[in-house]
Order: structure tokens, then C-alpha cells, then sequence
């Protein structure tokens, strides 16, 4: 069984900045690619920011590229998104997602689709 606990949420201002935390609390995040996606409504699903099980590569949709930072400590069993010049159409439910991840695997496929496991979401909400 995977369970996160997902935190760091907010209300803030355009311009201002975030950042998420997910944890791993019954299991080894080292194991799995980690996911953010993000929800509104009326809006697709979107996977904007994925990172490989080691930390030795990273996916980033381009409305989030130079904005976004996503990171990993296996040893805190964490996994960190970082959220700068946030705009309001970043207003959504965010989600740790996690996926197991082999040499065979792709980020890109992987952060493109639902992974497998998912936190229970976290809203932000961007105010003009």
C-alpha cells in the first residue's frame, strides 16, 4: 500500500511562491517515479513536473519550465516542489502522484499520463 502526505498549500498573490512537500509514509519513495498533477475544473488532468527514481532526471511541462522545480531527498523519503512567480491560472488541487520506474521506463510517458498512485491532493489558489 502507497500513502503520501502531501502539504505546503496556499492562498498567495500573483508573483508570489510555494512550495509542496510529499512524503512517503508507508513506503520507499526511492523506488518509484514522483509526479505532480495538478486539476481544475473544466481542465484535463495535466502532469506538469516528474523526476526519475534517483533524482538523475527531470520532465517539466513548458507553462511550468523556469517557474517549477521538483527534487528528491530518498533519505527524508521526500519529494519537494518548489513554485516561484506563480500566476492564477496555476490556481488547482495539486497531487503527488508515484509510479514505478525501471531502465525500460519513460518520464516523459510517465508524467504525460495518470501514474498509478496518487496523494489525497492539496489546493492552491493564486489570487490576482
Amino acid at each position: 500500500q502507497l500513502q503520501f502526505v502531501e502539504s505546503g498549500g496556499c492562498s498567495v498573490q500573483s508573483g508570489g511562491s510555494l512550495r509542496l512537500s510529499c512524503i512517503g509514509s508507508t513506503f520507499n519513495v526511492a523506488e518509484f517515479a514522483i509526479g505532480w498533477f495538478r486539476q481544475t475544473p473544466g481542465k484535463e488532468h495535466e502532469g506538469f513536473a516528474c523526476i526519475t527514481n534517483t533524482g538523475s532526471d527531470e520532465y517539466y511541462l513548458d507553462s511550468v519550465k523556469c517557474r517549477f522545480t521538483i527534487s528528491r531527498d530518498n533519505a527524508k523519503n521526500t519529494v519537494y516542489l518548489q513554485m516561484n512567480s506563480l500566476k492564477p491560472e496555476d490556481t488547482a488541487i495539486y497531487y503527488c502522484q508515484a509510479e514505478s520506474f525501471g531502465p525500460l521506463s519513460s518520464l516523459e510517458h510517465m508524467c504525460t499520463l495518470p501514474m498509478d498512485y496518487w496523494g489525497q491532493g492539496i489546493q492552491v489558489t493564486v489570487s490576482s
